[in-house]
């Protein structure tokens, strides 16, 4: 259910846009008040803007970055680059500036998730790879995928890297070729990966993951009954840590605290794994058949924050930080953004909205491994 990343990979942060508009003060959260209270996940966004503009792009990034201790890029493979004979290090090194600041400069862990498949519509391939009559059940495609994924990891090298998005929505929603291809390319991609760090000890390996849709996995979306994580486990058994993806308005809940407590860490015991929430959130406005406001969705992290506490999570990230301004985007090539543009902790203005002094009440707890 990644919504966004088709859409957006077009916007390119530069080192110089970071450079200058960091000699400002970006505001932060307010100072925390007194508290025992822990917490054991890290918190965090992607670079994701309310508009396709640099400087509010960068003017979001730093409205979030002291408000967090990581932060996520979940990508679509750049299949058309890839396609057209772009070295996949040359494409990894477009992201380097940002990467660096994250690092560097706001001191933020770093989730890459390189997500292979259609994240606004499950039951298809990426919209790249359809328009040129290709399919991730080649050989050729998954070793582009491969390549792709190595220079991630040794040129961005993340703590966190993702290789597959949503398996169990993939596997009741798209043809079974392509979730056995999936399948098949995320383990010999990580194997690859394994094998090379192998040979180079010297560069830190990073924690493997896929995810999960947690809805899909509660009968929520998808097949009725509860169908749990198992067989996402055993099918991708590669994973060192699991990522979580988590709608739960989308699944039919009406209030937050209908959400059940075991929520995540039922599905955490199940792939006997570290859990996180790589992608999730709880709009400000009403959609279909939710009801939602900015108070309930301020209530939606208090009761997120239980669920975490409760599977011991070890971080939760947003995609997006502020609302986006969907008159300024082109429609995606699959799919609607309509259900995800209301997820921010601001709006589109990045005016706050009443879940943010939430998020920050949560940030100010101090983080125990």
């Amino acid at each position: 259910m990644r919504p966004l990343a088709c859409v957006l990979l077009a916007l390119s942060l530069t080192s110089a846009a970071l450079v200058s508009a960091g000699c400002g003060k970006a505001p932060g959260p307010a100072a925390p008040g007194p508290s025992a209270t822990t917490r054991t996940w890290r918190m965090g966004f992607s670079n994701i803007a309310p508009v396709p503009d640099q400087a509010i792009a960068v003017a979001t990034i730093f409205m979030w970055a002291p408000r967090s201790d990581g932060a996520i890029a979940h990508d679509g493979v750049p299949w058309d680059s890839l396609l057209a004979g772009v070295a996949p290090d040359t494409l990894a090194r477009r992201q380097l500036d940002l990467m660096r600041y994250y690092r560097a400069t706001a001191h933020l862990q770093i989730v890459y998730e390189a997500d292979p498949t259609d994240g606004l519509a499950r039951e298809r391939e990426d919209p790249k790879l359809v328009a040129a009559g290709r399919s991730i059940a080649e050989p050729a495609i998954q070793e582009l995928y491969r390549r792709w994924v190595t220079a991630v990891d040794t040129i961005i090298h993340p703590e966190y890297l993702g290789l597959g998005s949503e398996v169990n929505l993939v596997r009741v929603a798209a043809p079974a070729p392509v979730y056995a291809a999936l399948r098949q390319m995320a383990a010999r991609t990580a194997d690859s990966l394994r094998a090379l760090h192998a040979r180079l000890p010297q560069h830190p390996a990073p924690q493997l993951y896929a995810t999960t849709q947690v809805e899909t996995a509660w009968g929520r979306l998808g097949p009725p009954g509860y169908q749990g994580a198992l067989t996402d486990a055993a099918d991708f058994s590669f994973a060192d840590v699991w990522g979580l993806s988590s709608y739960p308005a989308l699944g039919g809940f009406a209030e937050p605290e209908d959400i059940p407590l075991d929520y995540y860490s039922r599905l955490g015991a199940e792939v006997a794994r570290p859990v996180m929430v790589v992608e999730g959130g709880w709009a400000s406005v009403p959609w279909g058949a939710s009801a939602a406001t900015p108070q309930q969705q301020a209530r939606f992290y208090r009761r997120q924050a239980q669920l975490l506490d409760e599977a011991r999570a070890i971080g939760v990230y947003n995609l997006t930080f502020a609302d986006l301004a969907l008159s300024a985007w082109p429609p995606p090539p699959s799919g609607t953004l309509v259900p995800f543009a209301r997820l921010g902790l601001v709006d589109s203005a990045l005016t706050a909205k009443p879940a943010l002094a939430v998020w920050d009440s949560l940030f100010a707890r101090t983080r125990t491994p």
